[in-house]
């Protein structure tokens, strides 16, 4: 199968997304790549129209948004699938239910996942595509599975983890690993979590496939002594896993210990009321800047005036906000967890930390604003580390023969 013959569709929950932006990028490279993909949405995107870039507009023209569709379209696809293939439709209907198990609340999920899935189906029989291929092993995929066992189309999925491990009856992990041609991941540590759920027989299924970024488009800083303050950078969605309140108190200790810095994050999300209120607390407010969420037209210019980008995470994939920051030399300091240690070697290409630690963390910041070369060597490391290991173009290429090479089988 040449690269101008493969078709297939993508799943995913929202797109698109801003902090799944790479979803996107991966998308137009196969597309250039000379694959036809077409690309289906289980939500509408995650701003209105007018305030996506004009790439992600033109990209939502061309989606299929599931839950965007009409009752009346929503019962006609139904009846037209029950009408062709009776046998198919109570077979599906009846696995999505015995995925919900004994829980009324989770049935009745299955049974809207179910609904989904059948539009879904109809689209992919509409647009001949018999290849689906779902990002992130959560609900999405669950999709993806029941559409797959309806349409007999093959079915892979993209792992990046952690969540999907922490959970693995949720999630259907073992199911999906059975019921998947293969499953791409993005991370070793994302493999070995899969293969502790499978038996080695099916090791041969999971392929590993990194994130990356286009260096092009976060090109490398100048160096230059630093004007003023210490800027601390953390971009990520304010949440529980992100462990921004750890970062907000090695602030603190900084700011008490006399160090000249700011803080500016870079995010939305339901953390952010307490977050602020921490700030107020500790009497921050005149130090600490939160922008809220930012499109990729706009975040370069928060990389490129930090003196140091800061992720102090309980639980992460591979965060391509870190490959963004490395891209344009901005030393990085984040936590040595799940496929972390992949991307940053701890005083290689940055500096790696306890979880949860606030004083380590402090220590660290503290040791880049008190050592100015160490931060220009960490800077420059993680530029060559990107350019080496997650240049975009480089993974996507490896991805899309991935692809061929899976899809000839």
């Amino acid at each position: 199968m040449t690269a101008s013959r493969v078709r297939m569709a993508y799943l995913v929950s929202q797109y698109p997304r801003i902090s799944e932006s790479f979803i996107l990028r991966e998308v137009l490279i196969l597309r250039q790549l000379g694959f036809d993909i077409k690309v289906a949405s289980i939500n509408a995107p995650d701003r209105e129209l007018e305030k996506l870039t004009a790439e992600e507009r033109e990209e939502s023209v061309r989606t299929l948004y599931v839950k965007r569709s009409s009752w009346h379209s929503v019962l006609s696809v139904h009846l037209r699938a029950a009408a062709t293939n009776p046998s198919g439709y109570a077979k599906t209907l009846a696995f999505a239910l015995r995925l919900g198990r004994a829980d009324r609340e989770r049935r009745l999920m299955f049974f809207f996942y179910f609904v989904e899935a059948v539009l879904i189906a109809d689209w992919m029989r509409r647009n001949t595509l018999t290849h689906l291929h779902v990002h992130f092993a959560t609900p999405a995929s669950t999709v993806g599975m029941i559409t797959s066992k309806l349409t007999g189309a093959s079915l892979s999925i993209t792992v990046h983890g952690p969540d999907e491990f922490y959970d693995v009856t949720r999630y259907q992990l073992s199911e999906k690993i059975n019921r998947c041609q293969f499953l791409c991941v993005i991370s070793k540590f994302a493999r070995s979590q899969l293969m502790k759920l499978s038996p080695v027989e099916q090791w041969n299924k999971f392929e590993v496939t990194p994130l990356g970024v286009n260096p092009e488009n976060f090109p490398a800083r100048p160096s230059g002594g630093r004007d003023g303050s210490f800027e601390i950078l953390c971009v990520g969605r304010l949440a529980p896993a992100k462990g921004q309140h750890v970062l907000i108190q090695a602030f603190a200790q900084l700011a008490k210990d006399g160090q000249n810095v700011t803080l500016r994050v870079v995010g939305d999300g339901p953390d952010r009321q307490s977050l602020q209120a921490m700030v107020e607390r500790l009497g921050l407010t005149d130090r600490v800047n939160f922008e809220g969420a930012v499109n990729q037209d706009r975040i370069q210019q928060f990389y490129r005036q930090a003196d140091v980008f800061v992720l102090a995470s309980f639980a992460e994939g591979v965060p391509v906000v870190l490959m963004e920051a490395m891209a344009i030399q901005v030393p990085c300091i984040t936590t040595r967890i799940t496929g972390i240690p992949e991307l940053i070697r701890d005083g290689i290409d940055g500096l790696l930390v306890t979880p949860s630690d606030v004083e380590e963390l402090a220590k660290a910041i503290k040791r880049l604003i008190q050592e100015p070369d160490l931060c220009r060597k960490l800077g420059e490391a993680g530029r060559q580390r990107v350019l080496g290991c997650y240049d975009l173009r480089a993974n996507v290429g490896h991805l899309a023969d991935v692809f061929r090479r899976r899809l000839e089988a």
